[in-house]
């Protein structure tokens, strides 16, 4: 039997995953050793093989088969594009991404007949949802920091961002202007895998919706 290999994404999503993993009988005792400087985790018994990934890797790792399923929030997958099955959603990490802004930028996004600046971390959602779903020209500008800053100091109108509890946006004087789409954790399955390994991928879903 060949390993099943899994990417998490580092953080708050793996350590849920593995949680929720537990719950159905698929333990990684090594991995919750928090000074392993081990890249790899394997449970020999049951032929599974673990490893963490950045966020943005984790569709990467899937979509070449360096990994046959991938654990990520939903804004990754839509901002990376890869070909893969998503077959899950775990239900946890949820929150929205949001077009944000004071809320003087209400009016801006009504007008289309004005370009406006929009800054975020996810340049293709925002782009897909402002030229395919609002059918609104915007110049967009990548940032990798906190966006929160770009509408206080003027470099853009608005931000598109994942908004969870909204405090920092009220803290800054910002607020969600709209709604994007709801996001959660997924999992998400390479291609090949799915045919090849179709028996055991199943298995695990169904097992996982018992403790969704």
């Amino acid at each position: 039997m060949r390993y099943l290999t899994f990417a998490l994404a580092k953080g708050r999503l793996a350590k849920k995953s593995l949680e929720m993993f537990e719950k159905i009988g698929i333990t990684c005792e090594e991995m919750k050793d928090e000074k392993t400087r081990k890249l790899i985790f394997v449970n020999e018994e049951l032929k599974l093989k673990f490893f963490l990934a950045k966020a943005g890797d984790v569709p990467t790792y899937v979509e070449y088969g360096a990994a046959d399923i991938g654990v990520v929030g939903k804004d990754t997958i839509l901002e990376e594009g890869r070909k893969l099955y998503e077959v899950m959603d775990l239900g946890f990490g949820k929150c929205k991404m949001c077009v944000c802004g004071p809320e003087s930028a209400k009016e801006l996004l009504k007008h289309h007949d004005e370009l406006i600046r929009v800054a975020t971390k996810y340049p293709r959602i925002a782009k897909d949802y402002f030229y395919n779903k609002k059918h609104q020209t915007v110049e967009i500008i990548k940032l990798n920091g906190s966006v929160e800053l770009a509408p206080i100091v003027n470099l853009s109108e608005v931000i598109v961002d994942i908004v969870e509890t909204g405090s920092t946006l009220r803290e800054n004087g910002l607020g969600v202007l709209e709604e994007i789409c709801p996001l959660s954790a997924r999992m998400v399955v390479n291609q090949v895998s799915m045919k090849m390994e179709n028996e055991r991928i199943n298995k695990l879903l169904s097992d996982l919706k018992t403790v969704i």
